[in-house]
C-alpha cells in the first residue's frame, strides 16, 4: 500500500541538511508500529517504565511534571517530526508525562534501534544531536521567560517558539495556525491561571499583536514582537559542517 503521508522525522532533518538515500532508509525504521492517540491520551507516565521513544507523525502533544502541589507544569510541546522521550533515553524510568493535544499518529522506536542507527549511520546520530541541543536551548529560553517576564511576553515568547517550530517542517512561511491548546494547557506552559491567559489573550488582540478567529490565530506584526521580547528562533537553522558523512568515516 503506497504511503499517503511523508515520513516526518525525516521531513524535519532535511529541513537541516539533504540525507542520502542510505540516510532516508535507515530512518524509515522510525515509522513502524504507528499508533493513533486521541486528544487526552497519555502516551507515557512520570516514573513509568520506558523502553522506546517515538517520532510525532501527525499532531501535537507535550510534555509535563506534576508537582508536589498537585500543579502541573508543561515543559515542551511536540510537533510532527519530533523524536520524543529522549530525555528519558538516561533511564528505564520515564522522566515526564507524555500527552496528546489533539489526535496523534506516532510511531514507536525501541530504545536499542535507536543505539544501532547510531552505531551504523553516525551522521544522522550527529544531527539528532544537534537538533536535541537546539531544542534544549528553545526550552531554556522559555523557561527564563516563565520565571522573568511579564505574562504578556510570556505569551508573546510561546507564541513566536510555536511559530518557529512549525516553520522547520511546515515547508515555507506560517503566519497563521490552529492552535489546539486550552487556556489551561497555556497557562501550564507560561505560569499562569487560565483566567489570566484569557485576559492576556485579549489584550494582545486590543493592541493589535494578534487576531484570532476560532481557534485560528495569526501574528500581525512579527517582527514587531520579536523586537519586544528578544525572541531568538533557535529552529530555522541548525549547524551542520562539522558533521561528517558516513562513507568518509567508513572509508
Amino acid at each position: 500500500m503506497s504511503r499517503l503521508r511523508p515520513n516526518a522525522i525525516v521531513q524535519r532533518l532535511s529541513h537541516y541538511l539533504p540525507l542520502t538515500a542510505d540516510e532516508r532508509e535507515a530512518l524509515a525504521l522510525f515509522e513502524k508500529g504507528e499508533r493513533r492517540l486521541a486528544p487526552g491520551h497519555v502516551l507515557l507516565h512520570e516514573g513509568g517504565l520506558s523502553t522506546s521513544l517515538f517520532v510525532v507523525q501527525q499532531g501535537w502533544l507535550h510534555s509535563s511534571l506534576r508537582l508536589v502541589s498537585g500543579a502541573r507544569q508543561i515543559t515542551r510541546f511536540h510537533y510532527a517530526g519530533d523524536l520524543i522521550g529522549t530525555s528519558s533515553i538516561a533511564w528505564a524510568q520515564a522522566s515526564a508525562t507524555i500527552t496528546a493535544i489533539s489526535d496523534c499518529i506516532v510511531s514507536e522506536v525501541p530504545k536499542s534501534e535507536l543505539g544501532l542507527l547510531f552505531r551504523t549511520h553516525p551522521r544522522l546520530a550527529g544531527l539528532l544531536y544537534a537538533v536535541a541541543s537546539a531544542e534544549n536551548v528553545a526550552m531554556g529560553d522559555r523557561l527564563t521567560a516563565v520565571g522573568r517576564r511579564p505574562a504578556l511576553e510570556r505569551m508573546v515568547m510561546l507564541l513566536l517558539d510555536i511559530f518557529a517550530r512549525l516553520r522547520a517542517t511546515a515547508g515555507g512561511v506560517v503566519d497563521s495556525i490552529d492552535l489546539p491548546l486550552t487556556q489551561t494547557d497555556i497557562g501550564d506552559a507560561i505560569g499562569t491561571t487560565k483566567v489570566h491567559v484569557n485576559r492576556t489573550l485579549r489584550e494582545m488582540e486590543r493592541l493589535g499583536m494578534i487576531v484570532r478567529s476560532g481557534r485560528r490565530l495569526r501574528l500581525v506584526d512579527e517582527a514587531a514582537l520579536v523586537g519586544m521580547t528578544g525572541f531568538v528562533d533557535r529552529y530555522g537553522e541548525v549547524a551542520t559542517d562539522w558533521l561528517v558523512a558516513d562513507d568518509t568515516i567508513a572509508a
